[in-house]
């Protein structure tokens, strides 16, 4: 959808304002000059005064102008100009300006700031995600052509035997299924990007839900698992039960949930006794389509969608360094 256009219109600039004020106030005095000495018969005031007085308002009126362009216009200037360079795709615009002039502007430039920065990840983030999907696409697609083709080239002088063409007739329902698997995990990750109506959920609604799913786990809660959380039960389901599938993927067999609470967030560590995470995937293990177990058909894409639909209620999730054997997440959300 296009972005919504300002009417056009002549509207006068700032600078065209502000100089037609200072100008105004300049003109009052030498306006009065001009009256008193034209009613004044007297002529009580001498040109001498006159002069001293017009040259003093004539440095008030430039001291106030040179104070309004560095406060005020000149920051706003400088703000259209790293917009509109922002806009060309211009990331090195994202920098603090040299001066803000007043509390007000500096708050609008930090809002600049963090919005900036903010779409400017969002664009990489599609460009790489794009690049991804693509590859991840690609596979299996190139897969299924070439099956077909084999299929399609069969010929009686020298046919396929029952086993070859099974093969072939397998491995095209693989990838069929694995490209419906993708496709259902991008649905998902979209899904996660759009916030849930605002809801509320408690630590033993969690527990509850990963026991109905995972009934070979064994799940202790401890802390304060009463205090209820700014986030959906949808959407608790989302994160926790991509979690407790990792775990159950990853040899876990017991699950284990602390909750404290911290100022107005909730801390809550998920703990597996699985079999870990490498030192050499640590950093990776967010990353969309990295997975470990590509060849059982995982997707890579469970914790992405776990972090993606936490961020979107204005949580987050860290991989914590676990002193023994398994995994530990730590989730920060708001408190309800």
């Amino acid at each position: 959808m296009p972005a919504p256009q300002v009417k056009p219109k002549w509207r006068p600039p700032l600078a065209l304002i502000v100089y037609a004020v200072l100008l105004s106030i300049m003109a009052l005095p030498i306006v009065s000059i001009i009256w008193f000495r034209t009613t004044d018969n007297d002529g009580s005031l001498t040109t001498a005064t006159e002069a001293s007085a017009l040259v003093v308002v004539l440095l008030v009126t430039l001291a106030v102008a040179y104070v309004l362009s560095r406060n005020i216009t000149g920051p706003i200037n400088a703000l259209i100009a790293r917009s509109d360079e922002i806009a060309r795709g211009g990331r090195a615009a994202i920098q603090p300006l040299g001066s803000y002039g007043t509390r007000e502007i500096a708050t609008l430039s930090q809002s600049f700031l963090d919005l900036a920065g903010k779409l400017v990840d969002r664009s990489e983030y599609v460009r790489s995600f794009a690049a991804h999907v693509s590859h991840e696409l690609k596979s299996p697609l190139t897969s299924i052509r070439g099956a077909a083709e084999l299929l399609r080239d069969d010929d009686d002088e020298q046919p396929m035997t029952r086993a070859e063409r099974q093969r072939f007739l397998e491995n095209i329902i693989a990838d069929s299924k694995r490209l419906d698997l993708l496709l259902a995990r991008l649905r998902e990750l979209a899904h996660a990007e759009m916030p849930i109506p605002s809801g509320q959920s408690s630590t033993d609604d969690i527990c509850q839900m990963l026991q109905a799913r995972f009934p070979a786990f064994e799940i202790a809660a401890a802390g304060q698992t009463k205090r209820r959380v700014g986030l959906p039960l949808e959407a608790a389901t989302v994160v926790f039960g991509n979690l407790g599938k990792n775990a159950f993927q990853n040899g876990a067999t017991r699950i284990e949930i602390h909750v404290s609470v911290v100022a107005r967030s909730v801390n809550i560590l998920f703990r597996d006794n699985g079999n870990g995470i490498s030192p050499a995937n640590r950093e990776r293990i967010f990353q969309p389509f990295f997975s470990t177990r590509r060849h059982a058909g995982g997707t890579g894409m469970g914790l992405d969608i776990a972090r993606t639909m936490l961020a979107s209620h204005g949580g987050e999730i860290v991989l914590q360094d676990a002193p023994h054997s398994g995994t530990t997440f730590a989730i920060t959300v708001p408190l309800a």
